[in-house]
């Protein structure tokens, strides 16, 4: 005799159909229409970053330890606050600020004629441009500011043949200072100009070319405008950099910031009081330009970006105001 078969078991009976009007094996399915289940509220946890707290305290304690040192060494405070209002710094805070400006106006004008010179197709003007690029970005500043205050040592007469003198009384410390620190600036400019102006489409040069428009003129009227969200980036950084570049015309004499708080301190012996009066200085003046900088990049980039970026103080309105509004998800606050 044979073993019985194993039975399969019977299949299950289909599903109704809810949704539609489908028919089933054994003819019409009734149609039901239940009602909408709401989705379940999300629960957000948020993450917690220990290795964030545990760093903060760490940066906090190393920035309380260098603070409490300054504060406990042997340095006259009192001497601090008082100097820095006294004549002779702020005669030197102007000295530096004035020669920043006029040194930072030759190298943006004579670099960006360096650019155009170099982008050009005269093989003259280009290897002209490249030589005094290489020159002067491949040595020192301060050597520069020796040589041109020494300038004398080996050009004892300046003859210019309308204009006749004694080369000790023309090389100033100024002008020795204002040579030294915008010749060098210039170098360095005319890079930052020559890719701002790379930076723009040549299509553009094209098109102000096929309407008719001279050479000049279009690097007037259309290269140089678009450039300029390129340019002012790096030039902020540059002026800002030659700001604080400038304490090295002290080693010509000139009347700078540092110079004249060495100067008091040779007086007075506070030596270490004197370099944290120039410190301050600098730091006020940098401050001061870094925030104008800021404001003048978001100018420039009113035609690049859509939205503009916060302002610093938008950027303490929105976190106070995202710390005080709760967040909703799901549903829920959390």
């Amino acid at each position: 005799m044979s073993e019985p078969e194993d039975k399969a078991p019977p299949a299950p009976a289909p599903a109704p159909n809810t949704e539609g009007g489908g028919t089933g094996a054994g003819g019409a399915v009734p149609v039901t229409k239940s009602s909408p289940v709401p989705p379940e509220a999300i629960k957000a946890i948020p993450v917690r970053h220990y290795g964030r707290w545990i760093s903060a305290a760490i940066v906090l304690v190393l920035f309380g330890l260098v603070v409490a040192a300054f504060v406990n060494a042997d340095i006259t405070w009192p001497t601090v606050g008082r100097y820095l209002n006294q004549e002779t710094i702020l005669t030197g805070a102007v000295n530096t600020l004035w020669i920043t400006l006029l040194a930072m106006l030759m190298g943006v004008v004579l670099g960006t004629v360096l650019a155009v010179m170099r982008l050009s197709k005269n093989p003259v003007m280009s290897s002209v441009a490249w030589g005094y690029i290489w020159v002067f970005r491949g040595t020192p500043v301060l050597v520069q500011l020796l040589i041109w205050y020494n300038l004398a040592l080996i050009f004892p007469i300046l003859d210019l043949g309308f204009y006749r003198d004694e080369m000790n009384d023309v090389m100033t410390p100024f002008l020795a200072a204002l040579l030294g620190l915008g010749l060098n600036e210039a170098a360095y400019m005319a890079e930052i100009s020559r890719a701002g102006i790379q930076s723009v489409d040549e299509g553009q040069t094209e098109a102000a070319h096929a309407l008719g428009m001279t050479g000049s003129r279009t690097m007037r009227r259309i290269v140089l405008p678009q450039a300029m969200r390129v340019i002012i980036p790096p030039t902020g950084n540059e002026f800002i950099n030659m700001l604080k570049t400038s304490s090295l015309a002290y080693a010509i004499q000139y009347s700078e910031l540092l110079f004249s708080a060495t100067r008091i301190s040779s007086r007075n012996l506070e030596v270490m009081e004197l370099l944290l009066v120039a410190t301050i200085w600098y730091l006020i003046l940098t401050t001061i330009f870094s925030v104008g900088q800021y404001y003048l990049e978001r100018y420039f980039q009113r035609g690049s970006s859509r939205n503009l970026p916060p302002t610093p103080w938008q950027r303490v309105r929105r976190s106070l105001t995202s710390f005080r509004t709760p967040s909703q998800v799901g549903g829920k606050t959390i």
